[in-house]
């Protein structure tokens, strides 16, 4: 079968490689979307693994079943998560699923970015979705990014009536304006240094969009009654955005830190700050079943609209052309590969 195989992000290259073979206990899904994430394109944590089959962001037809399975039959439609975690651990019996060592290790076999990937037993125990009759493929490519997002919001405790800035109007971005505002939020403000960006943060309901490059706290009070945002997200992976991101939360309020830096940045904080008004400082990283439960329930009913964001849809044998989109970053937002097209 074709894959696209990853070396670098200018170096993606078609290649043959063998269709993985299933087990008793597992099942083959054909490809029919996947989404490039933007940490599919994140080198310096990419290529250390190169050359390998990225593609997380998977919505497939089910076409092999193991003798063993019961649950799933060919022919369904499905979402399957790469990441899943044991649910038994310590971390996942106290609601820390993302850093279970097993959601860590797991993966499908090859990779999105594949005609046919192969979903191991533990996959198909706890990370096998099937898709709402009404969910189109490259919607479903969605429902990952989503996951994340939720999982983020519901870390920050993201509540109606807040003042919320998204600093980075990337795919993140966007869906966390989105999330933000069918959760009720009084009002969502964006940021971006790229124009592209910035304009569809408005098609996505942000009422104001700051370039970034300016006095960013001084123009978001000058939008907000003279205040700063109760949540604050940040969904580029700069010192500078996260810079901003401590310098514009008001007292009582939250930074959510959505995008990571590369591991040796270090970036200094003053705690008597925090101490003094009160401030959260919270992490996020990847999702669990049950924000990828919700995300699909948001999808479904609607209440999370995202057909608008898709800005290319690729055949396989472009999937170099994909990671170029997504890597310079300019009139492109989500990039979906299909590999049988």
């Amino acid at each position: 079968m074709r894959a696209a195989m990853y070396y670098n992000n200018q170096d993606v290259r078609i290649e043959d490689v063998p269709k993985p073979e299933i087990g008793s206990k597992e099942i083959m899904v054909k490809v029919m979307a996947s989404g490039i994430c933007g940490s599919d394109v994140m080198e310096w944590y990419r290529v250390k693994t190169a050359p390998r089959v990225l593609g997380h962001e998977i919505a497939g037809k089910v076409v092999e079943v193991g003798s063993d399975v019961k649950n799933i039959k060919v022919r369904d439609r499905v979402f399957v998560s790469h990441h899943v975690p044991c649910d038994s651990c310590s971390h996942c019996q106290l609601g820390n699923h993302t850093v279970c060592e097993q959601l860590r290790s797991t993966n499908f076999d090859p990779g999105g970015f594949s005609e046919y990937v192969r979903v191991p037993e533990v996959n198909l125990n706890n990370g096998v979705f099937i898709l709402p009759d009404n969910m189109s493929y490259p919607v479903g490519t969605f429902i990952e990014p989503l996951a994340c997002v939720v999982r983020g919001q519901r870390r920050a405790d993201m509540r109606a009536g807040q003042t919320v800035l998204v600093i980075g109007s990337g795919i993140s971005g966007l869906l966390h304006i989105k999330l933000a505002l069918a959760k009720g939020a009084d009002r969502v403000i964006a940021s971006d240094i790229v124009e592209s960006r910035m304009e569809m943060a408005r098609k996505a309901g942000a009422e104001a969009v700051i370039d970034a490059r300016s006095d960013l706290p001084k123009r978001l009070r000058s939008w907000n009654r003279g205040q700063l945002a109760d949540q604050v997200i940040v969904c580029a992976g700069s010192k500078t955005a996260i810079k901003q991101g401590l310098e514009c939360v008001n007292a009582g309020g939250n930074v959510l830190l959505f995008a990571s830096t590369k591991p040796e940045v270090e970036i200094s904080i003053e705690p008597w700050e925090f101490w003094k008004n009160g401030n959260n400082l919270i992490t996020t990283y990847a999702a669990a079943p049950k924000d990828i439960e919700e995300a699909i329930e948001l999808l479904d009913t609607g209440a999370v609209q995202v057909k608008d964001m898709i800005t290319h849809k690729l055949s396989l044998k472009d999937a170099a052309k994909g990671f170029q989109l997504m890597t310079e970053a300019n009139d492109s937002m989500k990039v979906i590969i299909e590999p049988h097209k």
